[in-house]
């Protein structure tokens, strides 16, 4: 059984940085991708950030392009989320996914883990 820990969210101002991390049980290593997405109120869930195992590739949503790294740890089973010159609109409930199955659409579909979430709250 999969399961996803998420931690490093906090209370941050603009400009400032956090490093978010997912602790994944154990099956990392099998995964098709896994990433991290956010929810702030009142809006969908999107993804921010996610790495695709079959190729190595990384996504990032434009928004956080040049700000966000993901970066993952295969030995300890974690992945990590760099969060620099953070802006109030940041501010989410950030949670980490990893999916197992093939038709998984990275950061977009087909993720079937999920994590508890983690509160980024960027505000002066």
């Amino acid at each position: 059984q999969v399961q996803l820990v998420e931690s490093g969210g906090g209370l941050v101002q603009p400009g400032g940085s956090l490093r978010l991390s997912c602790a994944d049980s154990g099956f990392t290593l099998d995964y098709y991708g896994i990433g991290w997405f956010r929810q702030a109120p009142g809006k969908e869930r999107e993804g921010v950030s996610c790495i695709s195992r079959g190729d190595g590739s990384t996504y990032y949503a434009d928004s956080v392009k040049g700000r966000f790294t993901i970066a993952s740890d295969n030995a300890k089973n974690t992945v990590y989320l760099q969060m620099n010159s953070l802006k109030p609109e940041d501010t989410a409930v950030y949670s980490c996914a990893v999916g197992f199955g093939p038709r998984l659409v990275v950061c977009e579909r087909g993720y079937d883990y999920w994590g508890q979430g983690t509160q980024v709250t960027v505000s002066s």
